[in-house]
């Protein structure tokens, strides 16, 4: 379960590091050739001179698998409110079939809205890392929390 974190439980420095996702060949085939139909995405052994040798997820199957840490480990349902989106999201490196994803978070700032009292903004750094430590992904995500009080 994940904890109740308000607001003013963050404070910039935190770091929160968890999750263990198995990446496998049917889920990221599946993914592609629902949302992302490239060959180096859908075909095991992809043609050649298509950019990869081998299978890789797609970047946005890596967002979708990191959401789904967040959503395990990270996100309380209580007090998020919805995000206003992400800054700065880059694919570092390839994501393999059995890869293991797990992500780590850094608070970089955390600070009252100027325009809502019920709420506050954390501008988060999510990492998602392979099982070698790796960053296969980085981005920036500014997130609303609410307030213990307004």
């Amino acid at each position: 379960m994940v904890p109740n974190r308000y607001f003013e439980d963050f404070e910039a420095g935190m770091v929160f590091e968890f999750g263990d996702y198995e990446v496998t060949e049917s889920e990221m085939i599946a993914f592609a050739k629902a949302y992302d139909p490239q060959p180096f995405h859908t075909q095991p052994i992809p043609p050649e001179n298509c950019g990869s040798d081998r299978l890789i997820a797609s970047g946005w199957h890596t967002c979708a698998m990191t959401m789904r840490l967040m959503v395990d480990h990270f996100i309380p349902p209580a007090t998020v409110m919805p995000s206003p989106g992400l800054e700065g999201l880059k694919w570092l490196s390839p994501v393999y079939p059995g890869d293991r994803l797990g992500i780590r978070i850094t608070v970089l700032a955390a600070r009252p809205s100027e325009t809502k009292p019920d709420r506050g903004i954390v501008r988060l750094q999510v990492q998602t890392l392979n099982q070698r430590n790796d960053i296969v992904q980085d981005l920036i995500q500014p997130a609303f929390f609410r307030r213990r009080s307004t």
